[in-house]
């Protein structure tokens, strides 16, 4: 069977764009890196760099990435494609999809995590020292069935909506998530900044202290704001070739890219206020979300019983549901590729997405323990994957398309799909051409050499 425009489907509603959009763009990253990485970078400092980044760098690679989906009305392998009419930049879209696909498989594996983590708040079986808090990480991370199970659920999950199609699965899908994100994002907010000395975690986080800006600092901020709207797997070019004709291109960056910074601070005001009300800076990394701030809700809210119990199991479903509307859009991309480029229905495609994801998240999950010998060049492979899609893969994608954008699809193309055809002012086009051209490289590539290690 060939697949045709009217079969793709297309977003139903402006609303449904910016949801299931940004949706695709908010995750883990927003809830988990974002508040660790301004714990350990001087708070507001880093948030003020922050936003700069997304205006400079996020929002015009994201209608960068806008612009090629929307154009081809195809996945991203065939977009890049079409535009390049069969060049070597075909290949760039390929990348996306083949990044998106690890992605999904190890995001899969720590998404299964928040799952088991989330039964076992309503368990009660959190409730301890650090101590005990740690031990429990440990050996359930490294148990060779319980996090396989909870990795493949997870994958499941996401199969269920992506396989019913782009009005009835995706967009609706994000139509309940993101407001349900949004809820729980602020009940915690509220319960975190009305804890004893909670001002003094609100202050580091909109109090900018100039002093501790660094080199170190301002490249941080500038790759968390590249990997927190998803530049570079094609995530953005694939949900844009479901917009319609009539969207605007730059308003809908503007405002994704805005509900995705909301998100992130909010995370900082849900964290902060609790983390330093007991003492504790959240700067602690990758355990912060596993090992810290069990800890950190329980003495928060150890004077009102009850309350640091549902905070938690509250928490954790927001992780659940922050990672779920992350994974529909990587699930996509891969089901996008395989039913066009294989002439395939969409549900063989998703299925051979979902099997695909499944064999990559199950060695993953087995490679943090319960099975010796899973490792690249000394890491674990979930590591490994990590390293491979966010230092190498991401920044390689990312770069590609703004040297695309910029020299080599016409200059035609950008300013029709920019104004929709003439219906919309050109006023920042020329900026927005000038940045693809030399701005965005530049950022793109010293975010590669900061991720390496270089600078």
């Amino acid at each position: 069977m060939t697949t045709t425009n009217s079969e793709r489907g297309h977003f139903a509603t402006k609303i449904g764009v910016i949801l299931a959009t940004a949706g695709s763009a908010i995750g883990l990253g927003n809830v988990w890196r974002f508040p660790y990485m301004a714990g350990q970078d001087g708070g507001a400092a880093f948030i003020l760099i922050y936003i700069i980044c997304i205006m400079v760098l996020g929002i015009p690679g994201m209608i960068g990435e806008f612009v090629i989906g929307r154009h081809s009305a195809a996945n991203a392998a065939r977009a890049y494609r079409n535009l390049s009419h069969g060049g070597p930049w075909r290949f760039v879209g390929l990348m996306g999809v083949v990044t998106s696909m690890i992605i999904l498989g190890f995001y899969a594996v720590v998404a299964g995590w928040c799952l088991q983590y989330l039964v076992a708040s309503v368990a009660g079986q959190l409730q301890g020292d650090a101590a005990y808090v740690s031990s429990y990480f440990q050996t359930f991370s490294a148990h060779p069935v319980y996090p396989v199970v909870w990795t493949v659920v997870f994958i499941l999950l996401t199969h269920m909506v992506v396989v019913r199609g782009v009005r009835g699965g995706i967009e609706k899908t994000s139509n309940f998530l993101m407001p349900a994100l949004f809820v729980l994002l602020i009940v915690i907010v509220i319960a975190s900044c009305s804890l004893p000395g909670a001002m003094r975690g609100i202050d580091f986080l909109f109090c900018p202290d100039f002093s501790k800006l660094t080199r170190s600092v301002m490249l941080d901020a500038l790759g968390q704001s590249f990997f927190s709207l998803s530049l570079g797997t094609a995530c953005l070019c694939t949900y844009a070739s479901y917009f319609s004709r009539q969207t605007n291109l730059g308003a809908a960056a503007f405002k994704i890219a805005g509900i995705d910074t909301l998100v992130s601070i909010l995370a900082g005001l849900m964290i902060f206020p609790a983390a330093f009300s007991v003492g504790v800076n959240p700067d602690s990394g990758p355990s912060l979300i596993f090992i810290t701030l069990p800890n950190v809700f329980q003495q928060a809210f150890s004077a009102l019983p009850g309350v640091g119990y549902v905070v938690g199991i509250l928490f954790y479903a927001l992780l659940s549901l922050a990672a779920l509307t992350s994974t529909i859009s990587m699930h996509e991309i891969g089901t996008a590729y395989f039913y066009e480029e294989l002439h395939i229905s969409r549900k063989q495609g998703a299925w051979i997405e979902t099997a695909a994801c499944i064999v990559i998240g199950i060695l993953c999950s087995l490679s943090m323990g319960a099975v010796d010998g899973l490792t690249v060049a000394g890491l674990p492979l979930l590591d490994a994957c990590d390293y491979f899609t966010s230092n190498i893969l991401m920044p390689l994608g990312a770069l590609s398309t703004s040297i695309f954008l910029g020299w080599c699809v016409p200059r035609s193309v950008l300013r029709d799909e920019l104004t929709n055809w003439g219906t919309l002012r050109a006023t920042f086009f020329r900026v927005w051409l000038f940045g693809i051209r030399f701005v965005s490289p530049v950022c793109i590539l010293l975010v590669f050499l900061h991720q390496m290690g270089i600078v």
